[in-house]
């Protein structure tokens, strides 16, 4: 009900400035807030609201510390644009005052509504929730919510320093993510949606997050089902020593500063670059024994995440590679010699095809398959998927496949990052979609005209979708998985 008393409160608010802007009052979406009444937009069938703070700005004294909650109030604010993305050298208009979401809800359907949260990659150093194809249109409309967010990044978000902080922890982005679930626990019945039935999903860096929220006890009650994209999951994360040495590089590189939190952010952004061209994962959440206190592999060896239904998958052709050097680094860090490699994978015609497919492998292929054994073994839902559709405009000449399943999952087309797609594209994007959907509602994907999706439990099966069909069943790659699942282990 928090969202009629709002709508009569606005609607009466804006019938008193005047004819020409009440004619729009049925037009626009209200919420009411802890933080106040958002003004929404329409566009069709779907209401937004757009650059949502969930936490205060994280800037001057703020920097580097927890976010922050922000006070109550009951004034109007609109809600109609994306905020600034946070802070990274490749957006110019990336600010500090970031930490925002948006939320794409069903206009005029009654809740509440199961919430699906997308968390988003870039290797947390980039990306942002504002990406056009992240538009959340195409779920609000099947009826549900969907919520994106941004989180702090590179050096602002997961910088260790014990004289930045009170335990200089590092993970501030991690403890955005989790702001940003509590505002959705807090606010999301305004909105229509079902606090009690969240769903999160994301790729890449957004799918390590929300692997560590899994293993978190300060997260693990804001949501009850997850989604893995293509989630790296024997990636080791740093140390608190490699951590802080990590911060001493950065420190050094920015210079003389009296306070690190007066220092200008083109400054900041400058040090960034030149530890990052050093050591590419520089930032990225740390062990530091408090909201990570594993990497993903062993928590999930050990059974401490929460044992919730779970989607998990990744992509057939998760990169590719254009450097000789890059090359030679992939194919030198497999076990077997060249001559068993292209035994292996006989489609791998030239050597940096041969290499994107053990790096996709090794990096994704198994240890996605690692997590989906550990997770189902817990005897928590667990459904397994290998995404190999290439758009059939881009089969003559395939693009790196990593993220390649956001634009089917999201449906937007004609956008930066999103092509057209054919009548056999959106069939695989409708389909991929209705998974998606059916898992947030009910914790499993499968509904009627679906080819059903066997769960994993304690087999290798999994949902292959293929430029030819969508089909469940045992995974053909096993038998070269397996090799590499051995030599993970040594």
């Amino acid at each position: 009900m928090r969202w009629l008393f709002a709508l009569l409160a606005a609607s009466s608010c804006l019938c008193c400035t005047g004819a020409a802007v009440a004619q729009a009052v049925g037009q626009f979406p209200f919420a009411l807030t802890r933080e106040g009444q958002m003004l929404g937009a329409v566009n069709g069938e779907v209401a937004s609201f757009k650059g949502l703070a969930y936490a205060a700005p994280p800037v001057g004294s703020l920097r580097w510390r927890p976010p922050q909650a922000l006070p109550e109030s009951s004034e109007m604010s609109t809600a109609y644009e994306y905020a600034a993305p946070c802070l990274q050298p490749s957006l110019p208009v990336a600010r500090e005052d970031c930490l925002t979401l948006n939320v794409f809800r069903p206009f005029g359907v009654d809740g509440p509504l199961p919430v699906l949260v997308f968390i988003h990659g870039g290797g947390f150093v980039a990306g942002t929730a504002n990406d056009p194809l992240f538009d959340g249109a195409r779920l609000a409309q099947a009826g549900l919510i969907l919520v994106t967010l941004n989180y702090r990044l590179g050096a602002l978000g997961w910088l260790r320093n014990p004289a930045l902080s009170d335990d200089g922890s590092g993970n501030f982005g991690l403890m955005d993510q989790i702001a940003a679930l509590r505002w959705v626990h807090d606010n999301i019945a305004a909105f229509g949606g079902d606090a009690s039935n969240v769903t999160l999903f994301g790729n890449g860096a957004g799918a390590t997050s929300i692997a560590l929220l899994m293993l978190c006890s300060q997260s693990r009650d804001l949501f009850q089902k997850a989604i893995l994209q293509s989630i790296p999951g024997r990636a080791r994360l740093p140390s608190l020593q490699e951590a802080e040495a990590t911060g001493r590089q950065f420190v050094a590189a920015l210079g003389r500063a009296a306070d690190l939190r007066d220092v200008a952010p083109a400054r900041l952004l400058a040090a960034e670059k030149r530890v990052l061209e050093k050591s590419p994962r520089s930032f990225m959440p740390v062990v530091d024994g408090s909201l990570v206190t594993e990497d993903t592999a062993a928590g999930f060896a050990a059974g401490h995440e929460s044992r919730i239904p779970l989607i998990i998958g990744s992509n057939d052709d998760e990169t590719r590679f254009d450097s000789e050097l890059e090359v030679k680094e992939a194919l030198s860090s497999s076990d077997e010699s060249v001559d068993e490699l292209r035994k292996t994978y006989p489609d791998a015609v030239r050597p940096s095809d041969l290499a994107a497919r053990i790096y996709t492998d090794k990096v994704f292929s198994e240890p996605v398959r690692m997590l989906a054994r550990l997770h189902a073994a817990t005897g928590a839902p667990t459904f397994r998927y290998r995404f190999a559709y290439v758009p059939e405009s881009r089969r003559a000449n395939p693009d790196e496949g990593h993220g390649r399943e956001l634009q089917f999952i999201f449906g937007v087309e004609g956008v930066p990052g999103a092509g057209i797609f054919s009548r056999r594209d959106r069939e695989v994007a409708n389909s991929l979609r209705a998974y998606w959907i059916n898992f947030a509602r009910s914790g499993d994907p499968n509904g009627a005209e679906l080819p059903h999706w066997d769960a994993a439990a304690d087999r290798d099966h999994l949902l292959l979708i293929g430029n030819e069909r969508i089909a469940s069943g045992d995974d053909p790659f096993a038998e070269r998985l397996d090799r590499l699942g051995r030599g993970s282990r040594k």
